[in-house]
């Protein structure tokens, strides 16, 4: 066999052994799983969207696309999942082949847009692709996207990649967000307590946005998940194995059980209960199908709070890209056009969403469709529940420049996303995920860079940004988790072993950029209460302080509350060491 050919196999065996490992264990006829403990997550935050006050900047409608195709200008295939957040590279494209008159046919592109909703056969064209570029450099090359809190476990198509001589690279700008369109939805009683989670199940898609979504909430409210599917454990969150977003949806719909081995503390007791979906972690038109088709859940929390988690990134082979930079850079600088133009006029969004029928060409969702939940709405479901439904967001060269720190020297949001959920993933799936690809390995943003300079002194659209009123109090709360963070006694300064949690509650709060952060603090009883009162104010006024300082874009004016409760509502005994530690605490609280 040709050195080609074994690594074509190697590829078909890695796509079955990555994503279909989990239905052969779950199926007992050939594996026995070991016995596996539920985890208590840390708080999982994302970046914050940085603030600004720039000027409202209309930009003039552009003519719109023609239909006649272009056929003219490198050639690259885009595979796409139908994801909303596509609405601005549907319309540089014009079609779903480059048309004459759009932004990427201006730029010497020439872009099939093809949509494909399996993330292993997307890995699995990658490395075809790269194999058919090292015998043929002429042929097209191709672009997959996917969502960016997901790359780490896409990374994993690194090592066949590396075998067909090259690697993962990601286009350095992105066309959009999911802004509420993913999302947990569950039973109402989880907004008020989430504690009522426990012993429940979660169908999704593993090892991907959706789940993290389910992560970050769980971790955020002190909930321990149960990571192997195919057990269940009362006293953790459990999730369901769907093959999609919409099977996820499916399995809440149908209510079909399935038979699991109940586990206390990692070890299996023996008994077999069934297990149905009591909640979901989908996407549009997921959220749809449950809302007309049952109905019966709420949106527990979605990228419109976590809002820098689902940024839609665009990645490729290092080998194409590396030769094609001159249609990189032609595909940023269509990008960047199409999406001021996607968010400024209601006339060039409604043809993106032409054009993304057509792509998605699902017979019973028109274009009115997906533009109905691009902008996301409220409808009441099937038991007369009012729920929001889909919404995500066009981006521009200046969210660009945003999201990847290059707006005043902002914080890279992206990096801390991909970070943050990297470690999770591989925490707590260690067999499927032992490593992922550093970010740096991936991300060049020369070019980026290279068109900022460029346009440098010109009038630029303006970034979406977040801004907050410092007197607002947080009216509905996501998220309460108790940070350990060591101070030194009897003062408001931090131990070296401090910086660490403050790290980790610095990278978790970008991640939520669209929720309030309120910062409780509390001491244990040891002193005069009126000196208590002072010190926990002045606590959490080091932890607000901290984190203001070491980024003003993620943490803008009115952004961080801070609360003194000195020794009162103590969650230990004060007659313990032990306890006064777990009362000297600081607690933070999500929410809007």
């Amino acid at each position: 066999m040709t050195t080609r050919g074994k690594i074509v196999l190697g590829v078909i065996f890695f796509a079955l052994a990555y994503f279909g490992i989990n239905k052969l264990v779950a199926s007992n006829r050939f594996f026995k799983k070991a016995d596996t403990q539920s985890v208590l997550l840390s708080s999982i935050e994302l970046p914050a969207s940085a603030s600004g006050n720039r000027a409202t900047l209309v930009v003039p409608l552009a003519p719109l696309p023609g239909t006649a195709p272009a056929e003219n200008g490198t050639a690259v295939v885009w595979e796409v999942m139908a994801w909303n957040s596509q609405m601005a590279g549907m319309l540089a494209n014009g079609g779903p082949r480059t048309t004459q008159g759009s932004a990427l046919a201006a730029n010497g592109v020439d872009m099939q847009i093809v949509r494909q909703d399996d993330v292993s056969k997307m890995q699995a064209d990658l490395v075809k692709n790269a194999l058919d570029l090292q015998s043929n450099p002429n042929t097209p090359g191709l672009i997959v996207s996917i969502m960016g809190d997901g790359l780490p476990a896409f990374s994993a198509v690194q090592s066949q990649l590396e075998k067909a001589g090259t690697q993962l690279q990601i286009i350095p700008y992105s066309v959009g967000k999911s802004f509420g369109e993913d999302k947990l939805m569950g039973p109402k009683e989880w907004l008020e307590n989430p504690k009522a989670a426990l012993g429940k199940t979660i169908a999704c898609y593993l090892r991907d946005g959706d789940q993290n979504i389910a992560l970050k909430w769980c971790a955020d409210n002190g909930l321990k998940v149960n990571p192997d599917e195919t057990t269940y454990d009362p006293e953790a969150v459990n999730f369901m194995a769907a093959s999609d977003f919409l099977v996820a949806a499916e399995k809440y719909i149908t209510g079909k059980p399935e038979s699991r081995q109940k586990v206390v503390s990692g070890h299996s007791t023996g008994v077999s209960v069934d297990v149905a979906a009591d909640a979901v972690a989908t996407w549009t038109p997921g959220d749809v199908n449950i809302a007309k088709q049952k109905g019966g859940l709420v949106n527990i929390v979605s990228t419109k709070d976590y809002s820098n988690q689902m940024p839609n990134i665009m990645v490729t082979t290092k080998r194409w890209y590396d030769a094609h930079q001159k249609a990189v850079k032609g595909m940023i600088t269509a990008f960047a056009v199409a999406g001021d133009q996607v968010k400024s006029h209601p006339e060039a969004l409604q043809r993106a969403a032409d054009v993304s029928a057509q792509v998605y060409a699902d017979q019973d969702k028109p274009a009115a469709y997906w533009l109905k939940y691009y902008k996301g709405t409220s409808e009441a479901d099937r038991t007369g529940n009012v729920v929001e439904l889909g919404g995500s967001k066009a981006f521009n060269f200046s969210d660009n420049l945003t999201l990847f720190g290059l707006d005043n020297g902002g914080t890279n949001i992206y990096a801390a996303v991909y970070k943050t959920f990297g470690d999770v993933q591989s925490r707590l799936y260690p067999k499927e995920l032992p490593t992922y690809v550093p970010l740096a390995n991936m991300l060049d943003l020369t070019l980026l860079k290279q068109l900022q300079a460029q346009y440098k002194g010109k009038t630029l659209a303006p970034a979406e940004t977040q801004h907050f009123t410092a007197d607002d109090e947080i009216r509905r709360s996501v998220s309460k988790r108790a940070w350990n963070i060591e101070f030194n006694t009897g003062q408001s300064t931090f131990t070296p072993a401090a910086q660490r949690e403050l790290s980790q509650l610095f990278d978790d709060l970008v991640v939520a950029g669209r929720l309030k952060v309120a910062v409780h603090g509390y001491t244990d009883n040891t002193g005069l209460p009126a000196a208590n009162q002072q010190l926990s104010e002045a606590r959490a006024e080091a932890v607000a302080h901290w984190l203001e300082a070491k980024s003003a874009s993620a943490f803008p004016a009115g952004r961080v509350q801070v609360y003194a409760h000195g020794a009162a509502e103590p969650v230990a005994t004060n007659a313990t060491e032990a306890g006064k530690a777990q009362n000297r605490r600081v607690e933070v609280v999500l929410g809007n």
